[in-house]
């Protein structure tokens, strides 16, 4: 199979990911063969191949927000069938036994496995994940439209669940890409007033159509203090800002993997009963919900598709914001 592989990891602009044959996998006991159909690029792709976070497997096939189609069943899989349309997400496997595990917190187990990080991802033609680990995506989404939900939908799903924000009050999210732009749309379903905090007139234009309420930069101070904010930007030096717009007894949360230094603030910005909580990954019962939450709505995404030998260029637009959109490749 063709495949988009990193050997070592580089900045973008040094075009770290060769196209290669590599060998098809086969699907072992309780996994299922999937032919890529298209796959989301994400900044933690970025991440990854940029070295950013230190990388388990070497080399690696990145790629995280796969839609496919089952080709073949390993031993013991039962719920799919060759032919069905599922989606894969940034979560790929835990222990299963741990108390994490246990309990339906998946995502906290210290012997979790991700996509395109431990194991090879959807920068290819094929791949497996485990049957426990794969999603139906619903049939009013195409291919490419279905990626941005399985990193980012199901990410700010989670993020605005911990956010504990109640219908009729006032949510704010700070940053506007994938996430966001998703959760925005959840939020207002919800009956949330939604204030977006981004620098972007485009993003703020897109947030206004999409149902925010009020939109500004985050240098701005809204004209209510918030309920519950969430922050999308890895950007430290925005956690006292959003404190200082949040409401006693309010609740940020940070949904990035990866965070630049938040900056010494005065105790005052927390004081008042503020919590701040971070968003670790996502559980499979998420994937589920969000996935049919959003086509109920039905969540609207804007997409721009790529051939998959495109991978470097595209994480060097993402690099740069020259994205005008999400965008996913196409094997």
């Amino acid at each position: 199979m063709k495949a988009m592989l990193l050997a070592k990891t580089a900045p973008v602009e040094d075009r770290p990911l060769s196209m290669v044959e590599y060998p098809q996998p086969e699907p072992q006991r309780g996994e299922i063969l999937i032919r890529v159909n298209a796959c989301g690029v994400c900044h933690t792709d970025l991440h990854t191949v940029e070295g950013d976070l230190p990388l388990p497997v070497m080399p690696l096939i990145p790629g995280h927000q796969v839609v496919g189609t089952v080709q073949k069943l390993g031993p013991g899989c039962a719920s799919v069938t060759p032919g069905d349309r599922v989606g894969v997400t940034w979560f790929f496997s835990s222990c299963g036994s741990c108390r994490f595990c246990l309990e339906k917190r998946e995502n906290l187990c210290t012997s979790a496995r991700f996509t395109g990080y431990h194991v090879h991802g959807g920068y290819a033609q094929f791949m497996v994940a485990p049957e426990s680990s794969v999603f139906p995506v619903p049939a009013v989404f195409t291919d490419s439209e279905a990626t941005p939900l399985l990193c980012g939908g199901v990410i700010g799903f989670r993020a605005l669940k911990l956010s504990e924000v109640r219908p009729g009050q006032n949510l704010g999210l700070y940053g506007f890409g994938n996430s966001a732009h998703v959760v925005v749309q959840l939020a207002v379903r919800k009956a949330c007033r939604v204030h977006v905090f981004t620098r972007s007139a485009k993003h703020r234009k897109l947030a206004e159509d999409l149902g925010a309420i009020w939109v500004g930069t985050a240098d701005e101070k809204p004209p209510v203090p918030m309920n519950s904010s969430i922050i999308f930007a890895p950007a430290g030096n925005l956690v006292p800002v959003a404190l200082a717009a949040l409401d006693r007894g309010g609740t940020l949360t940070l949904a990035g993997i990866t965070m630049t230094m938040i900056p010494e603030m005065d105790y005052n910005l927390i004081y008042g009963e503020r919590t701040v909580r971070s968003v670790a990954h996502t559980t499979r019962e998420d994937a589920r919900e969000l996935l049919r939450v959003a086509g109920d709505i039905p969540v609207k995404t804007v997409v721009d598709v790529f051939p998959l030998d495109q991978a470097n260029e595209v994480l060097r637009m993402m690099k740069t914001s020259a994205l005008k959109a999400g965008a996913a490749l196409i094997p």
